[in-house]
């Protein structure tokens, strides 16, 4: 089961969460919507290469990266989207794109934009596209320590 390795680190850190079933979906938008969450409080977690190297930008699924923006923050001189071969194995136990926002269990540096840490509480993908963990903001932030700027753009609320 994927979400297990998630579960045991937040079991051992004592945190608080919730798991949501879905039915199956694909795109943060679907997933928000199929369970009941806001786009602003589901965080997706967007793979990138930064500098050659693989990262993880999180931000509300209402929007998206900003690549050259990420690039300035982040004082990258080459800043792309991963393509899935570039990350597949690095993720055994989860399904492609539902990596859980903790690229500490990964061995990979966490970029969150800084509007997702206005949220009291977030949702995200938990290593599938049926399950979804839901946990104080806090709490993600002192277990996994992000780097927290500003590279989303997007209105809260548009379209991903």
């Amino acid at each position: 089961m994927p979400i297990l390795k998630l579960r045991q680190f937040l079991d051992e850190n004592l945190v608080k969460y919730v798991v949501i079933t879905h039915s199956k979906a694909y795109t943060s938008q679907g997933i928000a919507a199929t369970a009941h969450i806001s786009g602003n409080e589901l965080a997706k977690t967007v793979m990138l290469k930064k500098d050659g190297e693989l990262c993880m930008a999180v931000l509300p699924a209402s929007r998206q990266v900003n690549l050259g923006l990420f690039a300035k923050v982040t004082n990258s001189q080459d800043v792309i989207l991963a393509s899935e071969r570039d990350f597949k194995d690095r993720f055994p136990d989860c399904e492609i794109g539902a990596m859980p926002p903790f690229g500490n269990l990964y061995g990979l540096k966490v970029y969150v934009d800084r509007s997702l840490t206005r949220d009291k509480e977030i949702a995200f993908n938990a290593g599938s596209h049926l399950e979804l963990v839901k946990l104080a903001y806090m709490d993600y932030d002192r277990l996994v320590q992000p780097t927290v700027a500003d590279f989303a753009t997007g209105t809260v609320g548009q379209a991903a």
